[in-house]
């Protein structure tokens, strides 16, 4: 499933609206599209535990039994985690921040160690990304909020390692490549396979630097509010 691109995600996620029956609202004008707003969608190839999507209703419903319905129209792998009814607005501005974890085949976890110190003590970390726009040049530093390689259990392979990383959620937006890029920039880390990318969270950035969940506001608000 990392390899479906966004628009395959919404269309089925629209098939799977009209199989569950869901009282979706849909837009004005010559040609009504279901009003469904995709928030920080993730790169094709990259796996995720934390997307996001925001589904405005003709008739008021009970969030649980939308979320059940949808799950089961929708095709394996693409699974829904928690419908939440939206007492609160605001909701894309709480997306402060991704947690991501990348496999990296090939690479010792000293070796991955060595370089994540030599990237974060650089204040700037200069790359290049091809766009529809041509070739693009930001900073991959300033955005990383956090670095590690985890430490790994359970595998036999010696040259395998695994690097967290928590990244503001900013413009242009500094992904997992980019970060990868630095790395291979500054300290010269060569990947010879290519990494397995999974985000594991995205919501409000904590003080501590810690990921904390998006949808509270909305689970602990009064029912009677919206």
């Amino acid at each position: 499933m990392r390899f479906t691109s966004h628009r395959d995600f919404a269309r089925a996620l629209e098939r799977a609206l009209r199989r569950a029956d869901v009282p979706i609202a849909y837009s004005s004008g010559f040609h009504p599209h279901p009003r469904v707003s995709y928030l920080s969608a993730a790169p094709t190839g990259v796996a995720s535990e934390a997307e996001y999507a925001e589904l405005a209703l003709r008739d008021t419903a009970d969030p649980v039994g939308i979320g059940a319905a949808l799950d089961r129209a929708l095709p394996p792998g693409l699974d829904i985690g928690e419908a939440v009814t939206a007492h609160t607005g605001g909701f894309a501005d709480r997306l402060e921040a991704s947690s991501w974890r990348v496999e990296l085949g090939g690479v010792t976890p000293d070796r991955l160690a060595a370089a994540v110190e030599t990237f974060l003590a650089h204040d700037e970390v200069l790359v290049t990304r091809l766009t529809k726009k041509g070739n693009r040049r930001f900073d991959a530093r300033a955005a990383v909020v956090s670095a590690a390689s985890t430490p790994v259990a359970g595998v036999d392979e010696p040259a395998y390692a695994i690097l967290d990383l928590v990244v503001r959620q900013v413009t242009p937006a500094v992904r997992p490549d980019d970060v990868l890029s630095g790395l291979s920039l500054v300290a010269d880390l060569e990947l010879p396979v290519p990494p397995r990318v999974t985000r594991l969270a995205q919501g409000p950035l904590a003080a501590s630097g810690d990921i904390t969940d998006p949808l509270e506001a909305d689970r602990r608000a009064p029912a009677d509010r919206h």
